[in-house]
C-alpha cells in the first residue's frame, strides 16, 4: 500500500462459487473491503472509481468453470468483472492521468485497481451521456457496427435476419438495418422478449455518425 495514502471503504459484488444452471442472487455476495486511493510507487497500474457497469450475456459463461485461456472463468471469492465506465483516481501509467474518463473491463465494485490498463479506452467525447459507453458506444455498439457494416456489408433493400434481436447487440443491428433501408426480420427467445425489443431508432439516428468511433 502506498505510504500516506487515504484508505476508503470499497463495496464489491463477489462471486461466491461457480454457478450451475440459472444464476441466483445467493450465488453472489455484496461485501465491503478497503482500498488505498494511491497506486504503488513505480507501478503501471491505475486506480479508477467505477461510474457505470454493464451486465452482459457472456458473463454467465464466466460464472462457470472453464479452461479456455481466452475466456477465463471468474474467480470465486473475488469481484465479478465486466465492461464499465470509470474515472481515473490515481495512475502510475504514462498514458492515463487523474481525472481521465475510461471504458473497458473493470470490477463490480466502487473502486478497481487495474494492473494492466492497456485494454482500456479513453473517453474523449462527453457530449453524450457516459452510460452510452456501456451500450451503443461500447462493446455492444462496436460489435453491432463491425458485424453489420464491415462483415455483413448489406445493401439497401436486402433482407436481414437478426438472431437474438432483443439482445444488446441484436437490437442495434436491427436498427442499423432499418436505417439503411433493409427489410428486417428478428427472432427472440420468448413473446415477452419480443415486446421488450427497444424501439429507439431516433437515438441511433442522432448518434450513428459518432458511433463510427472515427
Amino acid at each position: 500500500m502506498a505510504a500516506n495514502s487515504e484508505v476508503v471503504s470499497n463495496k464489491q459484488v463477489i462471486l461466491k462459487n461457480y454457478v450451475e444452471g440459472f444464476p441466483k442472487e445467493t450465488d453472489m455476495l455484496v461485501k465491503a473491503s478497503s482500498i488505498s486511493l494511491k497506486v504503488e510507487e513505480g507501478s503501471n497500474a491505475i486506480l479508477v472509481k467505477n461510474l457505470y457497469l454493464s451486465c452482459d450475456p457472456y458473463m454467465r459463461a464466466r460464472m462457470s468453470f472453464n479452461q479456455d485461456p481466452d475466456f477465463s472463468s471468474f474467480t470465486p471469492g473475488s469481484p465479478i468483472e465486466g465492461f464499465g465506465v470509470a474515472k481515473v483516481v490515481d495512475s502510475g501509467h504514462p498514458e492515463f492521468k487523474k481525472g481521465d474518463l475510461v471504458w473497458g473491463t473493470t470490477g463490480w465494485e466502487e473502486y478497481s485497481l487495474i494492473k494492466n490498463p492497456q485494454g482500456l479506452f479513453k473517453i474523449h467525447h462527453t457530449d453524450v451521456p457516459l452510460s452510452y459507453y456501456t451500450g451503443i458506444l461500447g462493446m455492444p455498439g462496436m460489435t453491432a457496427w463491425a458485424g453489420f457494416y464491415e462483415i455483413c456489408a448489406p445493401k439497401k433493400g436486402e433482407y436481414i435476419y437478426v438472431s437474438a434481436a432483443s439482445g444488446a447487440v441484436g437490437q442495434l443491428v436491427g436498427q442499423f438495418a432499418k436505417l439503411m433501408g433493409c427489410y428486417v426480420v428478428g427472432s427472440a427467445g420468448s413473446r415477452e422478449k419480443v415486446w421488450l425489443i427497444p424501439m429507439q431508432s431516433q437515438l441511433v439516428i442522432a448518434i450513428q455518425n459518432f458511433a463510427v468511433l472515427g
